[in-house]
């Protein structure tokens, strides 16, 4: 009964003491591992298979043959690049089986030289982007030198171009199909290029029948009396004495009538030791004041010549100082002093430079400065407003009078 009971009741015998466990493949372990483990790659040469390592021999072996087969050249021309190396075991990365293998001395096998020693291939596996950096750097420096070199070719073709341009420039004279421009003044394509390409520059503006007048022509009228008139204009040169030739003394007098034309024009000896000359500004030269008159008879002659006429002339009263002479105040008509010629210019003082270029839209005192155009300029002003400047002066004596 109780043998039936126990088998109605299905007990199971005791484990027996000291039973053998059956091992549990890795396969099942993996499975039942949780999920987001990563399975990692075995590191002993003992958990590889027999397939796996007889690969790894053909591997070997197919790399070294390819290493043997390539020309020393080739293989002496490449940097060398430092990869990892554990005894033939390949690196495993994620989950893909991306092998990296290195050729163990095959450039030095090649050239005949030794392998690298075991701390040179440490301080390859420490620093593997050396190389690579080092080659990358070789390559900017290589490129940057190229490029140097290139834009300086270019910059010294460019130079021999434009200098073989201005010599046959020079050789030829430009042409109308040379020479093109926008809005540019004639007078300053003269200046840069010449005559000859300024005429073609006012044919094509349209300005060669209407050319602008010379000097001479706005200041000299042409077929004039050519002798003494009731006006006329006077302008003297100056050279400096002393010892640092502040001083001055007269070197050139000269008088123009009022339509411009020269009835007097003389140089002075000096009565001083001339320190400076001025030439840059006056004109003056040693071998002018050599051949020039005596000063005492340039004075009678000059007193003669303005007694009981108009002075006209620019800041009149400095020529008068230099010469020792008096003129009467109401016969003087000084361009500097005119108010309406401060007004048009909007300068207190002005000058006959500024007075020319602004009124006559004439160009004096370019350079070296000629007393016979100076007082020229200054009748010509004085006559482009010589009915207005007379009216007010009549119109001051009539209310001082009264």
């Amino acid at each position: 009964m109780a043998g039936r009971a126990g088998a109605g009741v299905g007990v199971m015998p005791p484990p027996r003491q000291g039973r053998r466990r059956w091992f549990r493949p890795a396969a099942r372990d993996a499975a039942r591992a949780p999920r987001g483990a990563l399975a990692l790659p075995p590191t002993a040469a003992r958990d590889f298979s027999a397939n796996w390592r007889a690969l790894q021999e053909v591997l070997k072996q197919k790399t070294a043959d390819l290493a043997k087969s390539l020309p020393a050249s080739k293989t002496s021309s490449k940097p060398q690049h430092a990869t990892k190396d554990v005894e033939g075991i390949p690196a495993v990365y994620g989950s893909r089986n991306t092998v990296k293998f290195k050729a163990v001395n095959q450039m030095e096998g090649d050239s005949g030289q030794a392998g690298p020693s075991p701390t040179n291939a440490k301080s390859e596996r420490t620093a593997p982007g050396k190389s690579l950096g080092d080659a990358r750097s070789n390559r900017k420096e290589f490129k940057t030198k190229r490029e140097d070199g290139n834009s300086e070719k270019k910059q010294g073709d460019i130079k021999h171009k434009r200098r073989k341009a201005e010599e046959h420039a020079a050789e030829q004279p430009p042409t109308e199909d040379d020479i093109w421009f926008d809005g540019v003044d004639p007078e300053d394509i003269e200046a840069a290029i010449g005559p000859e390409a300024a005429k073609v520059a006012r044919r094509k503006m349209g300005l060669e029948s209407t050319s602008k007048p010379t000097v001479e022509q706005v200041l000299v009228k042409e077929k004039a009396f050519s002798g003494l008139t009731k006006a006329v204009a006077m302008d003297c040169e100056m050279v400096g004495v002393g010892p640092q030739g502040e001083d001055s003394i007269v070197a050139r007098v000269s008088i123009v009538n009022q339509f411009g034309k020269c009835i007097y024009d003389k140089y002075v000896k000096p009565t001083e030791k001339v320190t400076d000359y001025r030439t840059e500004v006056s004109g003056i030269r040693p071998e002018d004041t050599k051949k020039g008159e005596d000063f005492k008879k340039v004075q009678e002659e000059v007193a003669d010549i303005l007694r009981g006429r108009i002075l006209v002339g620019h800041a009149v009263h400095n020529d008068l100082k230099i010469l020792f002479l008096d003129h009467p105040k109401k016969n003087i008509r000084d361009t500097q002093r005119y108010k309406p010629f401060k007004q048009k210019v909007k300068s207190g003082r002005p000058s006959l430079k500024l007075l020319c270029e602004k009124l006559l839209n004439v160009k004096v005192q370019t350079s070296e400065h000629c007393s016979i155009q100076d007082a020229q300029a200054a009748m010509r002003l004085y006559t482009l407003e010589k009915k207005q400047w007379e009216a007010a002066i009549k119109e001051k004596i009539k209310l001082k009078k009264k």
